[in-house]
């Protein structure tokens, strides 16, 4: 289900839009945030408050708000790393795959990879729950002095905010916790990589843009121009069997592919004849209704 959503997601139009907005949104947050801090300085001057002493009813989170939010997109810069700049962004640059420092080739929406990716790593959960424990301070102060700041601060439903406030942000960010826990168990079991159905349809997005790209080789009318694409064709095809040896083992082991293929290259003249892995390998794609060529 999640890589479905994250082809139905992808670099879309309503995707782009609707991320651009939030971005809008995110940035003039924080800008407000940062002038409301320095205007509040401005008016201090160089001394500080003569009484220090902090009363009982002010919560810390109210004191700290601009450091929990720095906190916070500090979380989220990690999450953009882990995910948006290997997944969005590389479809909004023309991009099918991110590459790893392995030279594995991950399709940009095949997001239970990259879960498994992030989460593999003990580091991720323990930055994501920091992130969270910062994200629910930030909110659960946030939600109610918004209301505070627009006149609701009677002594009848301020408390009533406040346990509100309380009430939503533990939902919301419990829900968030709960989820990186189980991503956690998830890619520590290796269930992303084991599970047969997400390996077929990582193995079909695979298989889909190798079609589409065999497709547009066909279109090529100039000799030269079409035997260097069938070339080039034939290179990302090694390198995405290799991918799906990493990525989705259980269809590679289905997928029968010789060992050797993967590690010899390609012999321009006679590769049938002095590789049979080749020809295996053709009759294989065939029936996974990969339309490739090998030049003779």
């Amino acid at each position: 289900a999640y890589n479905s959503v994250c082809a139905f997601l992808g670099a879309n139009w309503y995707a782009l839009i609707a991320c651009a907005g939030l971005a809008v949104l995110f940035i003039a947050h924080i800008l407000y945030a940062f002038v409301l801090t320095m205007q509040n300085r401005k008016a201090r001057g160089n001394d500080s408050y003569a009484v220090t002493a902090t009363p009982k009813s002010v919560e810390w989170s109210s004191k700290n708000m601009l450091v929990l939010g720095i906190v916070v997109v500090a979380f989220l810069a990690v999450h953009f790393i882990q995910f948006w700049y290997k997944m969005q962004f590389q479809e909004i640059i023309g991009n099918h795959y991110y590459e790893t420092a392995e030279g594995v080739l991950i399709p940009a929406t095949a997001g239970s990879a990259f879960l498994h990716i992030a989460f593999e790593s003990i580091w991720t959960p323990v930055v994501y729950i920091i992130g969270f424990a910062a994200l629910w301070l930030h909110m659960n102060h946030g939600f109610w002095s918004m209301f505070q700041s627009a006149g609701w601060n009677n002594t009848i439903w301020l408390p009533r905010l406040k346990k509100i406030a309380c009430g939503w942000t533990s939902v919301v960010v419990g829900l968030f916790v709960i989820q990186a826990v189980w991503f956690t168990y998830e890619a520590k079991t290796g269930s992303y990589l084991n599970d047969p159905k997400l390996n077929e349809q990582i193995t079909n997005i695979y298989i889909e843009h190798l079609q589409k790209e065999g497709q547009e080789i066909q279109k090529i009318k100039d000799p030269v121009e079409r035997e260097t694409a069938i070339a080039k064709l034939q290179a990302e095809e090694r390198k995405v069997l290799r991918s799906i040896k990493a990525i989705a083992p259980v269809k590679f082991a289905e997928m029968g592919i010789p060992e050797e293929y993967l590690q010899e290259p390609v012999v321009e003249e006679a590769a049938e004849e002095k590789h049979p892995a080749v020809k295996q390998l053709l009759q294989k794609a065939k029936q996974l209704g990969i339309e490739t060529e090998i030049k003779k």
